[in-house]
């Protein structure tokens, strides 16, 4: 058995969860949805906005590539899933696969997630829900969205990618255009340890008078990943 103590990615991947899976990793019912915007930052190729628009839901995501065209995206994301899925071999022993079953039906959600979001994302564009933006500088108005998720992205790429400092913005980013509540999953890093300065970035960001709570979450795919951040924004 392969015993790699760490997912090793040389760039951010664009992948994306589902509606049902982010429901899960933030905890969320489908009433905290309906109390204003909500925005999914950075949101990757995940088919959470394709799906709550389809309910009838206000969501916008928002993502560093989405100024790429869609033939772009469509050879982005499926490049890395193939990398994606060598690394979940290589690295099996660090994930619970109850929650999925297997790797093979978990891929199948990873690729059916993006399938979702590539087939949303022309007109999507277009209409503005996909936002072209990347932390920590958001183009958006003060307290604007109820609700802000960001789903494997801070943290998880930790040291190596992102520096304390980065954290901090990005955080605080996110507080200043939500009148409700940020959620951020999860809080350790591709070396399946917890993210190590997270500490100094809760000072940082409370220094600005927002509240900060680490919560359990329900959902814990990556071993450990069992915690998710709540922001809540100064008033």
């Amino acid at each position: 058995m392969n015993t790699a103590s760490r997912m090793d990615l040389n760039e951010v991947a664009f992948i994306g969860r589902t509606y049902s899976e982010y429901m899960d990793i933030f905890g969320l019912d489908e009433h905290a949805l309906l109390n204003g915007p909500v925005l999914d930052c950075p949101a990757g190729a995940s088919s959470f906005t394709a799906e709550a628009r389809r309910k009838g839901l206000d969501v916008t995501a928002c993502d560093i590539l989405y100024d790429l065209p869609a033939d772009k995206l469509v050879a982005k994301g499926r490049q890395d899933l193939a990398i994606i899925e060598q690394k979940l071999e290589e690295t099996a022993h660090l994930f619970n696969w109850g929650y999925y079953g297997d790797r093979q039906r978990h891929m199948g959600t990873r690729a059916g997630a993006f399938e979702l979001f590539m087939a949303d994302y022309p007109a999507g564009k277009t209409s503005g829900r996909y936002v072209c933006a990347a932390l920590p500088g958001l183009p958006f108005k003060d307290k604007h969205f109820a609700l802000v998720l960001s789903s494997h992205f801070l943290f998880l790429y930790g040291v190596r990618f992102f520096s304390p400092g980065f954290h901090a913005g990005s955080l605080k980013e996110m507080a200043r255009v939500c009148s409700g509540e940020v959620r951020v999953y999860p809080l350790l890093g591709l070396n399946a340890k917890p993210y190590p300065h997270m500490q100094q970035v809760l000072d940082m960001v409370r220094r600005d008078g927002i509240r900060a709570e680490i919560r359990a979450s329900r959902f814990e795919f990556f071993k450990g990943a069992d915690k998710l951040l709540i922001l809540n924004p100064a008033k």
